[in-house]
């Protein structure tokens, strides 16, 4: 009986209270869904680390003009130096090859291109990548038949800074609708809390105690951000379908990024929705004990 009654007066207290219970719902789940987006760019970024600093090279062009004297005196360098952990040489036609393979998504770009138009190179892994300046000091550009000598890490660095920008961006969105929606789920408490005065001061003449009192109350506060996590997670899957397995199609299967799979989203779901109902559930009852009396 109590079980039933305590339902009736949560489904009673979100009618009641309809346009605000709505809007602390769509509040709720944006900045869910935000954090949500955050965790999952997180997560992407962890995933090309793995994928892209293991596999960070240092890249010495070649000039047209360079010599079999010149070729064979850079490797011999490369061989005796205790900077280096391995080396690829490769050719013209290796390097167009290469070039055709990564940019097969994009048929413009591969046909515009001469094979000749790449330099050949020696493509070196570095025993520690944060040594790249000692590289480029044995092998100044312009000199004994090297080009440039680039670092690919400086790219990736400045990558994964943009990246930790945006998921830094998206998490303090997050943040300021969450204190946005804490806001509203105090007010929407307050007001159905005060709609309810004389119903709970019967209660609490016939002896009902304080908890049993403020439980509809939370219990209103808990469900609304249920249903704002449940969105939440949806809008999630729907952005996975509708735009990382669409749009980023090319660059995924190109092995540019990582894809967004499903696990990472059942990983997280299930705290968007402890999220949801812990923070609901908590600011209506600081409410209540702070600025209501039951």
């Amino acid at each position: 009986m109590r079980v039933n009654f305590v339902l009736s007066e949560v489904a009673t207290g979100l009618r009641r209270n309809l346009t605000m219970t709505v809007a602390m719902i769509l509040t709720t789940a944006i900045s869910l869904g935000l954090m949500g987006t955050g965790l999952l760019i997180a997560g992407m970024i962890s995933d090309m680390k793995e994928i892209y600093y293991d596999k960070v090279q240092v890249s010495i062009f070649l000039d047209d003009a360079v010599t079999e004297e010149q070729r064979a005196a850079i490797q011999t360098q490369l061989d005796s130096s205790d900077e280096v952990k391995g080396y690829i040489y490769e050719t013209k036609e290796e390097a167009y090859e290469r070039f055709q393979q990564q940019f097969s998504q994009q048929p413009e770009l591969v046909r515009n291109t001469p094979p000749d138009a790449l330099p050949e190179s020696f493509r070196v892994e570095l025993v520690n990548p944060e040594r790249y300046p000692v590289i480029a000091e044995q092998f100044p550009n312009g000199e004994n038949g090297v080009d440039q000598v680039r670092d690919e890490g400086d790219f990736l660095d400045r990558l994964f800074s943009l990246l930790n920008g945006a998921r830094n961006a998206t998490i303090a969105v997050a943040v300021v609708q969450a204190l946005a929606a804490l806001l509203l789920i105090s007010n929407t408490i307050q007001l159905a809390a005060f709609n309810r005065r004389n119903e709970t001061n019967i209660m609490r003449l016939v002896g009902a105690s304080r908890w049993y009192t403020q439980l509809p109350f939370i219990l209103e506060a808990a469900l609304a951000g249920l249903i704002g996590a449940l969105l939440a997670i949806g809008g999630l899957v729907l952005t996975k379908i509708l735009f990382v397995d669409r749009t980023l199609e090319s660059p995924i299967k190109a092995g540019i990024i990582p894809p967004v799979d499903w696990g990472q989203i059942a990983l997280i779901s299930p705290v968007i929705a402890g999220a949801g109902v812990g923070l609901a559930g908590i600011a209506a009852y600081v409410t209540l004990r702070l600025y209501v009396r039951l």
